[in-house]
């Protein structure tokens, strides 16, 4: 999977841009403040239309601008495509896949995937569940469309559902409608905490090896998926059984969402359970430790998306290196080959000479290319 161009117009920094990248690495270098994240951004949200730093898509607009429009010419499955996306202030976004208009972004997911490692991302241990749970979700979206789609519809149900609980007091006519919105909540969760827990599994799995490979130490991390509290693993339950565990759970907590005004149950609470040692990493692990620790869950995503899609997803590290001490630098530049990278930093010359690859400067909203030497 190759994304050989990139065009950006009226998108955060840049007025106009574009560029071209290698099929291997690729250092976006530059000062801070110039674009650099911008940038991957841009080539992020290709892979379903949906930003790793804002879920408002007017965001993404340039201020000076009421439109914008990103396009990637990528090759994916053997074939080359083009998406193009076009966002603006007033309209809904609009998606064209190879010039035909597409219904959603679900259409996008295993089309063209990222999977990208920044230093928030290091906050995937120490953060809260909410960093967890979309870190789950932005993964498997971009290899499940209908997981992607089912997001989509959670989302909107539960902001409906959210809204009785918070408005029922000032209109008790709400409550006639509760029970539906609760129901759908349910069916529409079920469908996620499937997908999620067998690609925790599966991630887990991998994670656990991969940290006893950076580490080279005893300590062992363990990754675990936990939804509400009925539910010890969704897994061995048939979607019947799971489907109708919700309900049982959504009402023993029917009165005290009514009371609190808040959904209280629900796969909006779901998280990754992580230990290292025996012990809960978010509040045991050293720095080192969980940076260890969220560096294997990311790779981990690398490794599982590279398996079901047949092909490398194109991997994003946003001046993570200069977060990672030699050690896990080498381990990830060692990891990484036989796929395209695109590596965000400062001291472009040091990765260079530790990667090679093509050199692009940013600076100002502006791109500018050097072929390597």
């Amino acid at each position: 999977m190759i994304l050989n161009s990139l065009e950006l117009l009226g998108f955060r920094s840049y007025h106009s841009a574009s560029c071209s990248f290698d099929p291997g690495i690729n250092i976006i270098a530059g000062i801070n403040a110039q674009g650099k994240t911008n940038l991957l951004e841009g080539v992020y949200y290709l892979s379903g239309a949906r930003s790793f730093r804002t879920r408002t898509d007017r965001e993404l607009i340039r201020l000076e601008e009421d439109e914008a429009a990103i396009r990637g010419a990528i090759v994916s499955g053997g074939r080359e495509q083009l998406i193009d996306i076009y966002l603006s202030r007033r309209e809904r976004k609009k998606i064209f896949l190879n010039g035909v208009k597409q219904k959603n972004a679900s259409a996008l997911s295993g089309r063209f995937c990222c999977v990208l490692f920044s230093p928030e991302d290091l906050e995937l241990v120490r953060g809260g569940p909410a960093e967890r749970r979309k870190y789950m979700d932005l993964a498997i979206s971009q290899l499940r469309p209908q997981y992607a789609q089912t997001l989509g519809e959670f989302q909107k149900v539960y902001g409906e559902k959210a809204r009785i609980l918070k408005d029922w007091r000032e209109r008790p006519d709400l409550l006639e409608v509760l029970d539906d919105y609760s129901l759908s909540l349910a069916r529409l969760g079920a469908v996620l905490i499937r997908y999620r827990a067998a690609w925790c599994r599966r991630a887990g799995e991998a994670a656990e090896r991969l940290h006893g490979e950076i580490s080279g130490r005893d300590e062992k991390l363990r990754v675990g998926y936990t939804t509400v509290s009925s539910i010890e693993d969704p897994l061995d339950l048939t979607p019947a059984q799971l489907l109708e565990t919700l309900l049982l759970h959504q009402e023993k907590h029917r009165q005290a969402e009514l009371d609190s005004g808040l959904c209280l149950s629900g796969a909006h609470k779901d998280d990754l359970k992580l230990e290292i040692g025996g012990l809960p990493a978010g509040k045991y692990a050293s720095q080192g430790q969980a940076r260890t620790a969220a560096l294997a869950l990311k790779l981990a995503e690398w490794e599982l998306a590279r398996s079901d899609l047949g092909e490398s997803p194109v991997l994003l590290l946003d001046d993570v290196l200069s977060e990672l001490d030699g050690l896990r630098q080498d381990y990830v530049l060692n990891s990484i080959g036989g796929g395209q990278v695109l590596i965000t930093c400062c001291a472009s010359e040091e990765v260079r000479r530790k990667t090679g690859g093509k050199l692009i400067y940013v600076e100002g909203g502006k791109l500018r290319e050097c072929t390597s030497t």
